[in-house]
């Protein structure tokens, strides 16, 4: 066995899960780490200037490759500082290696500055949370973390590291690495079971979740839509690109308030969720979402989700990519020519509907093209045409979102992320991350003004490593989401037009500055037409840009 020290090994674990990126901000009980690296050719040190937005950088890693992100924090205050955006990568089941410095063992006793119980406080936002207490015990503890991270359902985990074990020196046995191969299928009594009432439905719907995107299932789940002729309806926070938009059987998403889900599901007499929430929503209703009657069926790799809120009538654990082939094969089984013949009236009927609602969308954009200042919708559209193929949308656009998945082509899995935790605050740090993962393919990150300065710092990071991200500022100067919610309280808010806390102005945030100020390019729109020739200019130049743009500050509540 080779003698080497705590932080020598530490970092040949990492080389040995695969991983050549570190995202980290350093403090003192990082000092060991550090000095490793300095010495260190094959990890990567992404530097971030504030631990949130090292953690989003480390999401956006995560989502956009798929592979184990690592991400080292400072003690206490600094996974403190991360919390919220470990919280996003949670809801996300990003599969990342959360690791913190902590004091030397034989000082903890005695409560020195910036020292806390770290894998307690960790715990509640991760798959599994520890410390190391022995230098022997490292590589074990290291491949079990990276084991769990990436085992389905995938999701963060946490490892505490002590000054004195990165710091001590032994032989050292480094073990290797296992996987838990992902390729579920589900329970074959299950399949037959959910092909039945698939093929016996008469208005059937499919939901695509993140899980479709995550196993890299596009084309088993269009083979399936197209075989029952059913509309694929993307679930109702969904942050990756689950279905491709360009698809004609794609008919957005779902929606994420009580009475919207239960008005659109009461048009079908089955629902077939793949991997897909059921259901994240948005505020508290008196009313259920799923109408009476509505056949559900649901497909997962996490069984906490099957049957969570609502009672599945057959819940399948297994992987899309695995399993969808073996219900579209058991589906088939079942048609006569009659029932085939149905299904493709059916498919044909909803292609003409589901083209016609895309072709008024479209239409309503570009009718608000010329308005001053500018209308959301239009400029997504607009962006929407001017977007190159191979592009990555990192999307936190909050109210200003909407038709977004409509009017921006996604089309491969890795061609659209979104905020999934509702922590505010990821996408410019998301967008930075998914660069570092994708660096050859044109990132754009649209992003609300509220969300970009909770960690504008991510800007500064963009510059330092010379990732080419275009970052679209929405500026409508305000919390825009929150006046709409007070508004619809129809309190003080709505009478009165006093809006506490939800103005971002007197004084005006000039991100041109803030941009300068930190490396990036800046330019300011006014116009739909100036902002995507920017956008444009930003993708060609390669370089870190930003382009803000002035929007229409009205409700658009009617």
């Amino acid at each position: 066995m080779p003698t080497m020290t705590g932080k020598r090994a530490f970092l040949e674990l990492l080389k040995q899960e695969g991983v050549d990126v570190l995202f980290g901000n350093p403090g003192t009980t990082e000092l060991p780490l550090m000095d490793a690296l300095a010495a260190e050719a094959d990890i990567r040190y992404v530097l971030g200037l504030q631990e949130a937005v090292v953690m989003g950088m480390a999401d956006g890693y995560a989502q956009a490759s798929g592979k184990l992100a690592v991400v080292n924090l400072h003690v206490a205050p600094g996974l403190g500082n991360a919390m919220g955006m470990l919280y996003d990568a949670q809801k996300a089941a990003s599969p990342i290696l959360v690791t913190a410095g902590q004091h030397e063992q034989s000082f903890n006793v005695t409560e020195p500055i910036l020292w806390a119980d770290l894998p307690t406080m960790a715990r509640p936002l991760v798959k599994w949370s520890t410390e190391v207490h022995r230098l022997a015990d490292l590589p074990r503890i290291v491949h079990r973390a990276a084991k769990t991270a990436m085992a389905p359902p995938t999701g963060p985990v946490f490892l505490s590291l002590p000054g004195d074990i990165l710091n001590d020196e032994a032989e050292i046995d480094l073990m290797a690495v296992t996987r838990v191969a992902p390729r579920i299928r589900a329970d074959l009594d299950a399949i037959e079971a959910a092909a039945e009432l698939l093929v016996r439905a008469d208005r059937p719907m499919l939901v695509a979740g993140d899980a479709v995107a995550q196993s890299r299932a596009h084309d088993e789940l269009a083979e399936l839509a197209e075989l029952l002729g059913a509309p694929v309806y993307l679930e109702g926070v969904s942050s990756t690109a689950s279905f491709p938009t360009s698809h004609p059987l794609h008919r957005g998403p779902m929606g994420r308030l009580s009475p919207v889900l239960r008005k659109l599901l009461g048009q079908y007499d089955t629902m077939f969720s793949v991997g897909g929430d059921l259901f994240t929503l948005s505020l508290p209703s008196d009313v259920e979402p799923i109408p009476e009657g509505l056949v559900t069926i649901h497909l997962d790799l996490d069984p906490w989700e099957l049957g969570k809120n609502y009672p599945a009538r057959v819940a399948m654990l297994g992987d899309p990519k695995a399993t969808l082939p073996e219900i579209t094969a058991a589906v088939r089984r079942r048609l006569d020519d009659g029932r085939r013949a149905a299904m493709e009236r059916r498919g044909a009927e909803m292609r003409a509907r589901i083209a016609d609602e895309r072709a008024a969308l479209a239409a309503k954009a570009r009718a608000d093209a010329g308005k001053s200042p500018v209308q959301a919708l239009a400029l997504l559209e607009a962006i929407g045409r001017v977007l190159p193929p191979d592009a990555v949308v990192i999307e936190e656009a909050l109210s200003s979102a909407g038709g977004i998945r409509d009017l921006i082509r996604s089309d491969d899995p890795q061609s659209f992320f979104g905020l999934r935790g509702g922590g505010i605050g990821w996408g410019l740090p998301a967008a930075v991350g998914a660069k570092v993962a994708l660096p050859g393919r044109p990132v754009v990150a649209i992003v609300g003004d509220g969300s970009a300065m909770y960690s504008c710092q991510a800007l500064w990071t963009a510059a330092r490593y010379r990732l080419g991200v275009v970052f679209v500022i929405l500026n409508n100067s305000s919390y825009r989401i929150l006046k709409q919610r007070v508004n619809a309280l129809r309190g003080h808010a709505a009478q009165t037009g006093t809006y506490v806390g939800m103005d971002l102005e007197d004084p005006a945030i000039d991100f041109q500055a803030l941009a300068r100020s930190m490396g990036v390019a800046s330019n300011v729109a006014r116009t739909v037409a100036e902002a995507t020739d920017l956008i444009t200019a930003g993708i060609a130049s390669g370089k870190p840009t930003l382009v803000e743009v002035t929007l229409d500050r009205s409700l658009g509540l009617g």
